[in-house]
């Protein structure tokens, strides 16, 4: 078995509501009238890499989750879908499935990253290093006002600053600091020993962890054994890697210690270690520098155990997002209409838009660019949609204006309603001049004739 694949894809995420729930859990959300799982398993099978555990987080999730890929990829990936608890984290979710998990190396992706970098060239860059971890990192969208108006303060998620603080070395091949969450808001302190080791080191604020990582499976599987407290890949495993790749803790069973070390001798273990990473950059481009560090440098010292900690950094050509807040699965969907339109697996018109053949249109209706409008719909008389997404068999009135937002299935939306910078989950009933700004609608809800909302979320209580 070459790759295994573990596709982590959620469950009804908190940040999501009133998005999710249990019939509709994140992994099903609509991009472009597509579940956003549907963007990492067709890039995984365009890689040929077919062989899947589907992670989901909650029964019922995993239900729907299970029943939507058994439609679609029957034929053409072998997925196997696993339930985990809920709230366990990245690193929790791969701890219960670890069992499971039997291949040499495993590539781990996160369910809600939309990405036409082909997961592929990550493992092979795996591969190629013979790394211990590979991360891919892409451009951080930049964050500020755009054409999708404010979510109304609703979205605490929006405004991100600073996604991580990265180091690395010169040739952008090897990862030597990391500083995620919580770390990036405090001063940035890296190990005195890796500053002078590496001379010249590059520090990065602007790029993003797409939570894609390749893993040697027996290192994942041993961190996660003896570091049961680690609950995030992100936050907990990849620093810990980063830290310890010149003193490897874990690519031996056995304790291992240096001779310095074990008379005490830190100075000198700390010296060679300066030493270790100089000639590890200086040397970067042969095969055999790390054997050549481990095995002491110049062959006489005490062997040394090393692991390599490499980074992919996507072309910033390339998109990348990932749908973990509201204010990103706007942001998506408008991308996937839009300028990224190539992600959407839809031939676009004339018009730059997208309506079904089965759709259905009244007289002065206009759909505009950057606009889809799905299957069975109906629009009345003197409406417009501008850089919208509009689901299936959709009832919409006359005199309905709808801008910069997403309308998922089987809404019935009244005469003279405006809808703006907002999402309108399944099965929602809007009546007659209803106006929308910057609102967020659960399925299933109700509207009032007459309401107007700005900056609101509106759901049914849960029984």
């Amino acid at each position: 078995m070459d790759f295994q694949v573990v596709v982590l894809a959620g469950g009804t995420s908190k940040k999501l509501l009133p998005l999710v729930s249990k019939e509709v859990p994140k992994a099903l959300l609509p991009v472009a009238n597509r579940p956003v799982l549907s963007f990492v398993l067709e890039q995984l099978e365009f890689s040929n890499l077919k062989d899947l555990i589907v992670v989901v987080e909650g029964d019922d999730a995993a239900l729907s989750v299970g029943s939507w890929i058994s439609g679609a990829y029957a034929d053409r990936l072998h997925v196997e879908v696993a339930t985990v608890h809920e709230d366990v984290g990245t690193a929790g979710a791969l701890r219960s499935i670890a069992h499971h998990l039997t291949a040499k190396d495993i590539l781990v992706v996160s369910g809600d990253l939309v990405s036409d970098v082909p997961p592929g060239v990550v493992a092979a860059a795996h591969r190629r290093h013979d790394a211990v971890v590979t991360a891919m990192l892409c451009s951080a969208p930049v964050s500020g006002p755009s054409d999708l108006g404010s979510l109304g303060g609703k979205d605490k998620t929006k405004k991100q600053g600073r996604y991580n603080i990265i180091g690395m070395d010169p040739t952008k091949q090897f990862l030597l600091y990391i500083a995620t969450g919580a770390e990036v808001e405090k001063d940035t302190r890296i190990q005195k020993n890796i500053l002078r080791a590496v001379g010249q080191m590059e520090i990065r604020a602007d790029l993003m962890d797409a939570h894609m990582y390749a893993f040697k499976r027996s290192v994942l599987q041993e961190v996660l054994d003896e570091k049961d407290t680690f609950q995030s890949l992100r936050q907990d495993v990849l620093p810990y890697l980063v830290r310890s790749q010149l003193k490897s803790e874990v690519l031996a069973n056995a304790a291992f210690q240096s001779p310095a070390e074990e008379n005490g001798n830190e100075k000198n273990s700390s010296l060679n270690n300066h030493m270790t990473l100089s000639r590890i950059l200086a040397n970067s481009s042969m095969p055999s520098f790390h054997e050549l560090h481990a095995s002491g440098l110049s062959g006489s010292g005490p062997v040394r155990r090393t692991h390599k900690c490499c980074v992919y950094i996507a072309s910033n050509s390339k998109y990348c997002m990932r749908l973990n807040s509201i204010q990103a699965f706007m942001d998506i969907n408008r991308d996937v209409i839009g300028e990224a339109n190539h992600l959407s697996g839809y031939s676009f018109s004339v018009h730059n838009n997208i309506i079904h053949p089965s759709a259905e249109l009244g007289s002065k209706t206009t759909v505009g660019p950057y606009c889809m409008l799905g299957e069975g719909s109906q629009m009345g008389d003197k409406c417009s949609v501008k850089r919208s997404v509009i689901g299936r068999h959709c009832r919409i009135g006359s005199n309905v204006k709808i801008v910069n937002s997403v309308v998922m299935n089987h809404v019935t939306i009244g005469d003279g309603c405006s809808i703006q910078g907002s999402v309108i989950c399944s099965n929602v009933q809007l009546q007659e001049r209803v106006v929308l700004k910057d609102c967020q609608v659960g399925a299933g809800f109700v509207v009032s004739a007459g309401c107007e909302y700005k900056g609101e979320s509106l759901a049914r209580k849960e029984k």
